[in-house]
C-alpha cells in the first residue's frame, strides 16, 4: 500500500489573509504546497490528506483541490478549537489552536496506512519526499518505527535574519534521542551559531534539524489521542499552550514505545520566514526549473 501525505494547512487562511491570497511563487502561480504535492506523487505517495478549518472548505476545494483533480486522490479533515475528547472543555477565552499534534489527530478516522506529516508552507525538496516514501513503505505492517527527515542546518538558514530550529541528537544507529528547540540560529562569519542566554554556541554545518517532516504508522493516532487527554488535564484551561508533535515523539522514545529514525537529506529547505525571503524563494524555484528538476507548469 502506498503511504499517504498529510498536510497541515489549518492555519493557511489566517496566515495568508484568505485563500484567495495564497502566494503564487512559481511561474504559473504555483504555491509551495503545489511543489510538495508534485514531489510526493513522484516519490510514490498514493493519497494526500489536508487538515483545514471548516470555515474555508468551499474556497479550499475550489482554489486548491481543483488543481489536483485527476492527479492524486485527495481528502480533507477539519481542525477546530472545540474538537476535544468527550468530557473535556476549554477555557472560553482561548482562541489559539491546540497545535500540530492536535491537527494530526483530526485524520485518525481517515488514514489507515503509513503516513507523512508536513507543513503546508515549507519547501522540502524532492529528495526528502523520496527518502520518506521509501522508509514508510519499508515499515508497512510494523508499529513504533517512526522517522523524521533531518535537514542539515546549513541548508535551512535564512539570509535575512536568524531562525529557530529543532536541533536533533541521534545515537550510533541513527535513531533520534532528543530534539531541542534552539533560537537565533544564524551564520556569523564562516560559522553557524545559536545564541542562548547571551552565549554563542557553534553548530556543525551537517547537524540535523527538524523542519516538521515526520513519518508515522497508524497506531500513532492512538498514542496521540491518549497523550492529548493528559495534555488537556494539565493545560486545558490555559490560553496558549500547544500540543506539539516533537513532545509526544520524545515521550514515546523515552518510554520505549517507539523509535524515530533520522533520515538524512541533501535537500535545501526554504520558506518565507521573512518578507524579504520572497524574492529569493521565487529565484530558487526558477533555478530548479531551469535545472530540469520541475516543469514550468506543475499541473
Amino acid at each position: 500500500m502506498k503511504p499517504t501525505l498529510f498536510i497541515l494547512a489549518a492555519g493557511m487562511g489566517s496566515r495568508y489573509g484568505g485563500l484567495k491570497q495564497l502566494d503564487g511563487l512559481g511561474p504559473n502561480g504555483e504555491t509551495i504546497m503545489d511543489y510538495s504535492v508534485y514531489d510526493a506523487m513522484r516519490a510514490g505517495f498514493g493519497k494526500v490528506v489536508f487538515v483545514i478549518r471548516k470555515d474555508f472548505e468551499d474556497d479550499f476545494r475550489r482554489v486548491v483541490l481543483s488543481k489536483y483533480k485527476n492527479q492524486i486522490p485527495c481528502e480533507v479533515c477539519f481542525q477546530s478549537i472545540d474538537s476535544l475528547p468527550e468530557g473535556y472543555t476549554r477555557n472560553p477565552e482561548r482562541t489559539k489552536p491546540w497545535g500540530t499534534n492536535h491537527a494530526v489527530l483530526m485524520a485518525k478516522d481517515i488514514i489507515k496506512e503509513p503516513f507523512a506529516v508536513i507543513n503546508a508552507d515549507d519547501f522540502y525538496g524532492k529528495e526528502s519526499f523520496q527518502v520518506l516514501a521509501d522508509y514508510l513503505q519499508s515499515v508497512e505492517g510494523t508499529t513504533g518505527q517512526y522517522c523524521m527527515v533531518g535537514y542539515r542546518v546549513q541548508n535551512t538558514l535564512s539570509e535575512n535574519g536568524s531562525v529557530s530550529r529543532g536541533v536533533c541528537s541521534t545515537d550510533e544507529n541513527g535513531l533520534l534521542t532528543d530534539v531541542v528547540e534552539r533560537t537565533k540560529i544564524e551564520e556569523v562569519g564562516n560559522k553557524i551559531v545559536f545564541t542562548e542566554d547571551g552565549q554563542d554556541t557553534e553548530l556543525a554545518p551537517n547537524t540535523p534539524v527538524s523542519m516538521n517532516m515526520w513519518g508515522f504508522t497508524p497506531e500513532y493516532f492512538a498514542y496521540a489521542e491518549e497523550a492529548f487527554k493528559l495534555f488537556l488535564q494539565a493545560h486545558g484551561q490555559e490560553l496558549k499552550t500547544e500540543f506539539y508533535i516533537p513532545t509526544l515523539v520524545n515521550d514515546l522514545i523515552k518510554a520505549g514505545k517507539a523509535t524515530c529514525r533520522v533520515l538524512d537529506t541533501p535537500s535545501k529547505w526554504f520558506g518565507v520566514t521573512y518578507s524579504e525571503d520572497r524574492p529569493q524563494v521565487v529565484m530558487k524555484l526558477n533555478t530548479l526549473i531551469k535545472q530540469g528538476v520541475y516543469p514550468a507548469k506543475l499541473f
